[in-house]
C-alpha cells in the first residue's frame, strides 16, 4: 500500500537502533565505575558515538514513515550493566569486547550504515575496547590513550564465563551421577549420600586441578623472570636490543626507541619489568593470581551447581523427590544457558532452550544406564 514503510527496512533499523542504544547503556554504566578518570573519558565518548548512531537510525526510521520509539535497553545490557555497577568495569569487560569483535562487520552490508561511516566507527570501537581489555589491571597510558582516541574520532581469563561454567560443570555433572543412581532404583538416602559424595568430591577435584593448574603457571612465570633477569646481568647489550625492537614494533623510530632502551637499562628493575611484561607478557605483580582464590572459586562455584539436583532429595522421597530434582535442575540449567547468552550473543530463549536439553539429554543417558545395571546386579 503506498505510503507504507517498507517493512523489511524498519526491522533492519529497529534492530540497529536497539544495538546501539544497548551499546550506549554499557559504555555509561562502565563510565560510572571506572575510578580511572582517563578510561571513564573513553567509555563517555564510546557511549556519545553509539547515542549518535541511534539518533542516526531513528532518522532513518522517519525517512521512511516509521515510527521511531524510544528505546528501553535489552535484557543483555541491563544485566551487564547491573554486574558493572555491581562487580566493576573489569568484570564485564572481557564479554564486551566479545560482544564488539563479534558484531565488527555487521553495518558492512548496510549502505545507508557504510554511508553514514558507520562500519569504521564500530571497527574502531573494537579495537579501542580489546586494546583496554588487554591493558588491564595496569591502564593505558597517556599516549596509547591519545592514539586510541585519535583513532576513534577518525572513524582477551574472563570472570563471567568462568563462573557461569564452573556452575554448570557441577550442575550437569552431579545431575547425571543422580539419575544414574535414581535409575538403578536405589534408596533415597542412597542417591542422597551419593549426590552429596558427588558434590564434594568434584569440587575438591576441580579445586585441586585449579591450584596445580595456577601454581603451576605461576612457578612457570617465575622461572621465566629468573632467566631474563640473568640475561639482563650476563648479556645487557643483548637486552638492550631486545627493548630497543620492543619498542619500534610499538611505532617509535628506531633512534628513539635505543635512546629509550639505553634509558631504561640504567635502573635494571625497570628494564627487567619491561622485558617481562613487553617481551613475556608476564605481569610480575600478579603471576597470574593467586592459587589458593583460583581453588577457593572452582570448590564454590561447583558446589552451587551440584546442590541443585540434591537438595530435594532432603525433603522429599520416591518418584517425587526425582522429578522434582529434575525440576529444581531444569530451572538451573535454563538459568545457566541464559547466562552464556551474556558472554556468547545468542538469544537467551535459544541458549536456555540449548543448555535444558544438553543436561536433560546427559541425565537421561545416565538414568538409563542406571536402571539397565540395577536390572542386572538385581538378579
Amino acid at each position: 500500500m503506498k505510503g507504507m514503510p517498507d517493512q523489511h527496512a524498519e526491522r533492519r533499523y529497529r534492530s540497529n537502533l536497539q544495538g546501539e542504544v544497548d551499546s550506549a547503556v554499557l559504555y555509561r554504566a562502565l563510565a560510572e565505575t571506572e575510578s580511572d578518570l582517563r578510561l571513564k573519558e573513553v567509555y563517555n565518548r564510546l557511549a556519545a558515538v553509539e547515542e549518535a548512531h541511534a539518533e542516526f537510525w531513528r532518522k532513518q526510521l522517519d525517512r521512511i514513515g516509521a515510527r521511531a520509539a524510544r528505546l528501553a535497553p535489552g535484557w543483555r545490557s541491563r544485566a551487564l550493566a547491573w554486574l558493572a555497577r555491581r562487580f566493576g568495569a573489569q568484570f564485564v569487560l572481557p564479554t564486551i569486547s566479545t560482544l564488539e569483535r563479534r558484531d565488527v562487520d555487521q553495518y558492512d552490508p548496510q549502505p545507508e550504515a557504510v554511508a553514514g561511516g558507520l562500519p569504521a566507527a564500530e571497527r574502531s570501537h573494537a579495537r579501542i575496547v580489546q586494546a583496554i581489555e588487554e591493558k588491564i589491571p595496569g591502564g593505558l597510558t597517556g599516549s596509547e590513550l591519545a592514539r586510541l582516541e585519535g583513532r576513534h574520532r577518525g572513524t582477551g581469563g574472563n570472570a563471567l564465563r568462568a563462573a557461569v561454567l564452573g556452575a554448570n560443570d557441577g550442575l550437569v555433572s552431579n545431575l547425571s551421577l543422580v539419575m544414574g543412581v535414581a535409575g538403578a532404583a536405589a534408596a533415597e538416602t542412597t542417591i542422597l549420600l551419593t549426590g552429596l559424595a558427588g558434590l564434594v568430591a568434584g569440587a575438591c577435584s576441580m579445586a585441586m586441578g585449579e591450584w596445580l593448574s595456577v601454581n603451576s603457571s605461576r612457578e612457570l612465570y617465575r622461572r621465566q623472570i629468573d632467566i631474563e633477569a640473568a640475561e639482563l646481568k650476563q648479556a645487557p647489550e643483548e637486552e638492550i636490543e631486545e627493548i630497543t625492537l620492543i619498542y619500534e614494533a610499538k611505532g617509535l623510530a628506531r633512534p628513539q626507541a635505543a635512546a629509550l632502551a639505553q634509558q631504561m637499562m640504567a635502573n635494571k628493575d625497570t628494564a627487567l619489568d619491561t622485558l617481562v611484561r613487553e617481551e613475556l607478557g608476564i605481569d610480575p605483580d600478579e603471576l597470574g593470581g593467586s592459587a589458593w582464590a583460583a581453588a577457593a572459586s572452582s570448590f564454590l562455584l561447583f558446589s552451587i551447581g551440584a546442590i541443585f539436583p540434591v537438595a530435594p532429595f532432603f525433603l522429599l522421597a520416591g518418584k517425587l523427590a526425582v522429578l522434582a530434582s529434575l525440576v529444581a535442575s531444569g530451572i538451573a540449567l535454563a538459568a545457566i544457558g541464559a547466562g552464556t547468552s551474556l558472554f556468547t550473543g545468542r538469544g537467551v530463549i535459544f541458549s536456555a532452550s540449548r543448555q535444558l536439553l544438553v543436561g536433560y539429554a546427559a541425565a537421561g543417558v545416565t538414568y538409563a544406564i542406571g536402571a539397565l545395571a540395577g536390572v542386572a546386579l538385581g538378579g
